[in-house]
């Protein structure tokens, strides 16, 4: 099951109980972290989510409320005695600064850390459950957005059929993987008598902060379930251009240009101690809109 957990919905700095930006995207057991904003290991211990299973990290730009949590998560799991490798992905300073941090507190590693540098529409993940992708956004600095895209889950098995046809056990994966079989008389069973398709894979896209930004919709059509900022209320739209943001019907026309079915919405500025107007005006244009709060997973 893919599912995103956030960790941070505010913007810039954490206020009326909001935190920086961070989720967690889960599949299968695995959790991958989307940005790392001040405060996101208090609340991955707030919700209980295991940093142990945490492989990825994706830092999608420098602005500190992004990625100022990462070198203590980095610290954290060297104290815990973290063996898994970790894998960080980030525009191309992050390694730097990162080292640099590690370095002046003389800080050895107990696991592989491997960064991985991001610069332009490309795939970074693609194994046999998950394809995560990047692609750029407009803000004010280099910074990218993330889809994550379950692998379609193996063909399910019509156990009447497969037992009527002798076929032999150690077939049954080939089968799965939509293979046909043949018998020892030299016909051809097709797939499609012995197996049902799975439904196709979930996909969840976060869009990074960003301008009004039509160019996202090719990375995020047709997605289950996506992630937008909506820094601002519709009525400060020039503030939302000149600062690099987006308002909530902007984020809701991208939602609804893209074809996605349901919209969650995030990064709120700090001179908001409310959020239902932010709900509301973004329903106003995709219906299906919601807040992305703390603490709450959503599945996709």
């Amino acid at each position: 099951m893919l599912a995103v957990t956030i960790l941070g919905n505010n913007s810039a700095v954490p206020a009326f109980d909001r935190h920086p930006t961070s989720q967690v995207v889960t599949l299968d057991g695995n959790n991958y972290l989307v940005d790392c904003g001040e405060g996101t290991q208090i609340q991955m211990i707030n919700y209980k989510i295991r940093r142990s299973k945490i492989s990825h990290v994706f830092i999608s730009h420098l602005h500190g409320d992004h990625y100022f949590g990462l070198v203590g998560l980095i610290n954290s799991f060297s104290l815990l005695g973290h063996q898994q490798e970790l894998h960080v992905f980030g525009p191309a300073p992050l390694r730097d600064i990162i080292e640099m941090q590690l370095r002046v507190a003389d800080t050895k590693l107990c696991y592989p850390l491997h960064f991985h540098t991001i610069g332009g529409a490309a795939t970074l993940v693609n194994n046999d459950k998950i394809e995560i992708k990047c692609f750029p956004t407009q803000h004010r600095v280099e910074c990218y957005g993330f889809s994550f895209r379950e692998k379609r889950k193996p063909r399910k098995l019509i156990l009447e059929a497969v037992k009527e046809n002798n076929i032999p056990l150690h077939f049954y994966e080939n089968l799965k993987h939509g293979e046909d079989f043949t018998t020892s008389g030299g016909e051809v069973l097709k797939n499609e008598w012995l197996t049902t398709g799975a439904p196709r894979g979930k996909t969840y896209a976060f869009c990074a902060d960003t301008r009004y930004n039509e160019g996202m919709i090719e990375h995020i059509q047709d997605a289950d379930l996506i992630y937008h900022e909506t820094t601002y209320l519709d009525h400060l739209s020039e503030r939302a251009y000149e600062r690099f943001h987006s308002t909530t019907k902007q984020a809701a026309q991208i939602a609804l240009k893209a074809g996605v079915k349901k919209m969650l919405i995030g990064h709120f500025s700090s001179k908001y101690d409310t959020l239902e107007e932010f709900e509301s005006e973004a329903r106003e244009v995709f219906l299906n809109t919601e807040l992305a709060l703390e603490g709450v997973t959503y599945k996709v």
